[in-house]
């Protein structure tokens, strides 16, 4: 383990850190890589996979902290369809009010604003038997320092204390690496309909 590996901590997340969820999801939008190059607005992808688990879901994020700096974060939703009834009503309303002036003009802006326009709805097959979901994302400078097993160890276990079945997570369609350090961990590859997906039975 390096130096820099060792003096990493994981804690829960604080009121205070929501502008880092926007900061390290922009950070790792592009595949794991920076992606700020990509949209014209920096909060886009925070808005989209990171943010709204900080406000509605506090008890199921966890941040990977350098001291006062934070490098990535684990966030997660026990009831994935009653977490995306509520963002219907609570969040993407805000969203879009916010970002209505917003003309789209790099790479990623109209895959987001469409994102957030007309959310995507988790398959009910997928939500019978894996009804939570998470997220991971660590910057660049902090990832291969051990510390994604133990981030998603964190939120397994916050999920199993809270009764759930199972637990499911999308990846990049080219994260190669994200797919292999999910399948070393138990995670099992239900990738199906052109959507790279994975998930894990937790109780019972």
């Amino acid at each position: 383990m390096s130096h820099f590996s060792s003096r990493l901590f994981l804690r829960p997340l604080a009121e205070a850190d929501m502008p880092a969820l926007f900061d390290i999801c922009l950070r790792t939008a592009d595949g794991g890589k920076d992606a700020t190059a990509l949209f014209s607005d920096a909060r886009l992808p925070g808005f989209i996979w990171a943010a709204p688990y900080g406000q509605f879901e506090p008890d199921f994020a966890f941040i990977l902290a350098d001291g006062d700096k934070a490098v990535g974060y684990v966030i997660g939703a026990p009831d994935t369809g009653a977490f995306l009834d509520r963002l219907d009503a609570e969040w993407w309303p805000y969203v879009r009010e916010e970002l209505k002036t917003i003309a789209p003009s790099r790479p990623l802006d109209e895959m987001a604003l469409a994102r957030i326009h007309a959310p995507e709805r988790t398959k009910g097959w997928l939500l019978k038997d894996y009804p939570a979901h998470l997220h991971i994302n660590i910057v660049e400078e902090a990832q291969s320092s051990g510390w994604g097993r133990k981030m998603i160890e964190a939120e397994l276990n916050a999920l199993k204390s809270h009764g759930v079945a199972g637990v499911h997570l999308g990846v990049h369609p080219l994260n190669e690496r994200a797919k292999g350090f999910y399948r070393h961990i138990g995670f099992e590859d239900l990738s199906r309909d052109g959507n790279v997906i994975f998930a894990m039975k937790l109780n019972g």
